[in-house]
């Protein structure tokens, strides 16, 4: 395993995604500011990174001169002509490319390199902002440190898992998707909470906090929904009578439907 602390990243692409990345990566304290390069073409926005000692640049040839490490955070559109114009940066036996762009496959960024480098498609979701994210991880053509390496770096901001890549649909839709989806539930428990007394701001918050606290359940226990569940329907209780009305009302089935709906939009374009 390389030492993080002693290892340097570029990030190619000082957006929303790009920068995210590099603050969850200060705050966690995985890697000291100053061995982080971040590309951006109008680096005025990057004041507040670079002020934490963050290297900045509107020069992406200077991240692959920097670091061994590259992230691509750019535009799914930018990138032909971006990796056309650094091929002759990238450096066979030196550089991994960990691209975090929608919809773009390993076997394209290999194409569009023609060069025997390491390369990982992970897709984040918005949480990524908060260091809450669900990272999916698929590589090729890596060694096991490598490998650890990134996935030990994506769980600085979150949670990740390595998938297969065929799955990258499937995990978009449920790991980012899936973000708007469970917002949706919140939204419609604060709507019933208001209905049934509560001002919008304390609906807010008791809805909000459950549900963090059911995930937290889960992620820490290793349980299964169903028998966190069954810890609070009594026999005859008031939580029964409201999850039997919502699977009457096709609850599950409209939330499975959905997703096999994004996923065939997905799939299909």
């Amino acid at each position: 395993m390389v030492d993080s602390m002693n290892k340097k990243i570029g990030i190619i692409g000082g957006g929303n995604l790009g920068t995210a990345i590099a603050e969850g990566l200060i705050q966690s304290g995985f890697i000291p500011p100053k061995h982080i390069l971040i590309t951006k073409r109008n680096i005025q926005t990057l004041h507040d990174l670079e002020r934490k000692g963050v290297l900045v640049s509107d020069k992406n040839e200077e991240a692959l001169r920097y670091a061994d490490l590259i992230i691509l955070a750019v535009k799914p559109f930018q990138v032909d002509d971006l990796l056309s114009n650094l091929r002759k940066e990238i450096r066979e036996g030196k550089h991994v490319l960990v691209s975090v762009i929608t919809g773009i496959t390993i076997e394209h960024i290999a194409a569009l390199v023609n060069k025997k480098i390491s390369i990982v498609r992970a897709m984040p979701n918005t949480a990524i902002a908060i260091q809450q994210s669900m990272t999916c991880i698929a590589a090729k053509d890596m060694n096991e440190d490598q490998l650890q390496y990134v996935i030990e770096l994506f769980n600085q901001l979150g949670k990740s898992v390595r998938i297969d890549e065929k799955l990258m649909n499937a995990a978009t839709v449920l790991g980012a998707c899936g973000t708007a989806f469970a917002m949706r539930y919140i939204r419609a428990n604060i709507q019933g909470g208001i209905e049934i007394g509560f001002d919008a701001s304390t609906a807010n918050l008791i809805a909000a906090q459950t549900v963090k606290g059911a995930s937290e359940l889960l992620l820490t226990k290793g349980s299964h929904p169903e028998q966190e569940i069954d810890k609070v329907t009594t026999p005859k209780g008031c939580t029964i009578a409201g999850l039997n009305e919502m699977e009457h009302r096709g609850f599950s089935s409209s939330l499975i439907k959905g997703l096999v709906a994004s996923y065939d939009k997905i799939a299909g374009d």
